[in-house]
Order: C-alpha cells, then structure tokens, then sequence
C-alpha cells in the first residue's frame, strides 16, 4: 500500500468546497515537521480537537532552509509530507513555499488557526485574517522537553 500524497491548491480548493457544503470545521497548523516526535504527536491531537478536518501546511525544502539554515530540513519535503499525513489526526497536507503561510491560510480559510502556545497571537502569521471573518485562533501548549532542536543537539 502507497502512502497518501500532499494535496495540490487545485485539489484543495475542490475539496474544500465540499467539506463547507458538508458543514466540516476546518482547523488549519502549520510547520516543518522534520523529526516527528512525541511533542508533534500530542500538538497534532491537540489541533485536531479543535475540529473535523485537520490541514497541516507543511514548508517547502526551500522555506525551511531559509528560516532554519542550510544544514535544515534533515529529510526532504516530500518524505516530512508522506510522515505526516499519515499520522492519525492528519486528514490532508499542502506544501507553502514563503516563509509564513499567510497566504495558504488566506486561501484555506480555516475555521480554526492552531499553532503553539510559544506564539503569542499577534506573532502567529494569519491570526487577523482569520479573526476578521469570525474564525478562532488556538494556541497548543507544546509538550515540555520535547523539541526537533533538542533532538538534533542530542545527535550531534
């Protein structure tokens, strides 16, 4: 059996009208997922409580460079992307390529925003735009001791 694939925005926009005509909340996360650990795993569970449907918007390899250093991502898009949709309370992923997903966002129009609680709501890309339309913005306590940059410490 093949693992599911990321969403294409064409696919997306498909789906997304036929999940509003069906009354689904969407609850829409993002990042870089590229080591998977426990602190992802209840983050994500977290998110999807929020909600029917959860998106997770996953950076591109470039993005992740850009935002985390050349030595970054450890596992190209395509693998995080297979990793992450196939995690239990993931039902779709999407790639973005700038350095915040605002316009992902801007285009989902996700019921509700979820990022961690690390973020204060005004830090969290697309909070306001959510908002103005009468979404709700989440924020996830994370899970103490649990981080990519401890693991990747830990490796070197």
């Amino acid at each position: 059996m093949k693992v599911a694939a990321p969403v294409s925005k064409k696919n997306l926009a498909a789906l997304l009208t036929k999940l509003r005509r069906q009354r689904k909340r969407v609850v829409f996360t993002n990042g870089v997922f590229d080591i998977i650990h426990r602190g992802h795993i209840d983050y994500l569970y977290q998110a999807k409580s929020f909600g029917d449907i959860l998106i997770v918007g996953l950076n591109s390899d470039s993005s992740v460079r850009r935002l985390k250093g050349n030595n970054r991502p450890l596992q190209k898009q395509a693998d995080r992307a297979a990793i992450v949709v196939s995690l239990k309370p993931v039902d779709y992923v999407v790639f973005f390529g700038e350095d915040t997903p605002l316009r992902l966002i801007e285009f989902i129009r996700p019921d509700i925003l979820v990022k961690g609680a690390d973020y204060k709501v005004s830090e969290i890309a697309g909070a306001g735009f959510v908002k103005s339309y009468g979404g709700k913005v989440r924020r996830v306590r994370l899970t103490a001791g649990r981080s990519s940059s401890d693991l990747i410490k830990k490796l070197s």
